[in-house]
């Protein structure tokens, strides 16, 4: 409540920040002027209504009091980090409005500002110096204002630079295991993973989650029940059009088992200088069906040794007695006789040699003398002596 205060001027200025329901300004006696020219405005724009007020005060024409007119030369300015830039705001209007840069934040600035006074513009030049990554996406604000009121223009910054590994924790156990990392770059880069070196793929067991707000790229490398197997340096790399980063961390999962074998294992493979030969075990039907074969084969080895023995032995007996000039004793005419001898078919060379006199009894070869007495004392075995 302004009401009889008896101001002449009031300034815009002190509302600026106000949250206004109502201004009262009844029994105050202004000077026409441009320092009144901002509640025309408010009424014409429908940002207030005046109520109690002299329907003449409406068509009031105040002269060359307008608000300022703004321009920048850059809606956008894209700079690579270290580089300078310069942008400059232009600002006009009656009265001349006053030009400045809003640049509270901002790192990459210094004091070059330089200000250029025309009739009837005024401009002034912003230098950015050595940009940093860290004014990425700051937003450039150009204010031009006088005593009707305020314009503003914006210029948005965008700094490219390469990408930065910001973080990357050792495996954490949440839900799955997790490597966290947090990653920096504009463009955004292209993430992927080594393993002990050597490019990992992702599957069920260990994939890569992450999502990017912006030049910020964050997420985890998650892995499913790993094993020792699993353990072993990983290698993030971070990729863009402007260059490359990486950082390791040391994964382990679990503990290698039977870790002495292994270290003899492994240090016989180093000492050795042939390359180590590797024992394929058969499965044990295979060793069963060989062990058979083998068996059957010596039978039958041993089989024929004993046919060629036995035929060597008796195939060359004869079914019907002795061959050849041996004497023969049978039938009923020889029956008496004490030499009577059957041959069981083997005829051999010594026998075929034997004389008249020899009988040959399986390999023996039996001399045969003859008792010519012997039939003599038969023929008379009946007699009595004389």
């Amino acid at each position: 409540n302004l009401s009889s205060n008896r101001l002449t001027t009031l300034s815009w200025q002190l509302f600026q920040t106000l949250s206004l329901r109502e201004l009262r300004l009844e029994q105050n006696f202004f000077n026409c002027s441009c320092d009144i020219r901002w509640m025309q405005l408010w009424q014409e724009q429908g940002e207030a209504k005046l109520n109690s007020q002299n329907p003449s005060f409406f068509q009031v024409n105040l002269k060359e009091c307008n608000l300022p007119e703004i321009s920048v030369s850059h809606a956008n300015l894209t700079v690579r980090e270290g580089d300078n830039a310069v942008v400059t705001c232009n600002g006009s209007g009656s009265p001349l409005p006053d030009v400045d840069w809003m640049v509270t934040g901002l790192q990459s600035i210094n004091t070059h500002q330089t200000n250029l006074n025309w009739t009837n513009v005024h401009a002034i030049n912003l230098t950015l110096v050595n940009v940093t990554s860290e004014d990425n996406g700051f937003t450039l604000t150009c204010i031009a204002e006088n005593v009707v009121g305020m314009s503003n223009a914006s210029v948005a910054l965008t700094v490219h630079y390469p990408p930065r590994v910001v973080s990357l924790e050792e495996p954490e156990l949440r839900l799955e295991h997790c490597i966290e990392f947090v990653v920096r770059g504009n463009p955004p880069p292209t993430l992927h993973w080594l393993h002990n070196g050597q490019p990992l793929r992702e599957s069920k067991i260990i994939h890569m989650e992450y999502y990017q707000e912006g030049e910020v790229s964050e997420g985890c490398l998650l892995f499913n029940k790993p094993t020792h197997y699993n353990n072993g340096n990983y290698t993030l790399i971070a990729k863009n059009p402007l260059g490359t980063a990486n950082q390791t961390i040391n994964g382990h999962f679990l503990k290698e088992p039977f870790p002495e074998s292994t270290d003899n294992f492994v240090s016989f493979y180093e000492v050795s200088p042939t390359p180590p030969i590797t024992v394929t075990h058969k499965p044990e039907e295979d060793t069963f069906g060989v062990s058979i074969a083998v068996g059957l084969a010596a039978f039958a080895c041993v089989l024929l040794v004993v046919l060629f023995i036995m035929i060597n032995k008796y195939g060359r007996r004869s079914k019907f007695g002795m061959k050849g000039p041996v004497a023969v004793i049978s039938g009923e005419e020889d029956s008496a006789s004490p030499l009577h001898h059957i041959n069981h078919g083997i005829t051999t060379p010594s026998s075929l040699d034997a004389g008249p006199d020899t009988v040959v009894i399986g390999m023996t070869r039996i001399p045969v003398i003859e008792n010519p007495q012997y039939f003599r004392q038969g023929h008379n075995c009946h007699k009595p002596d004389t």
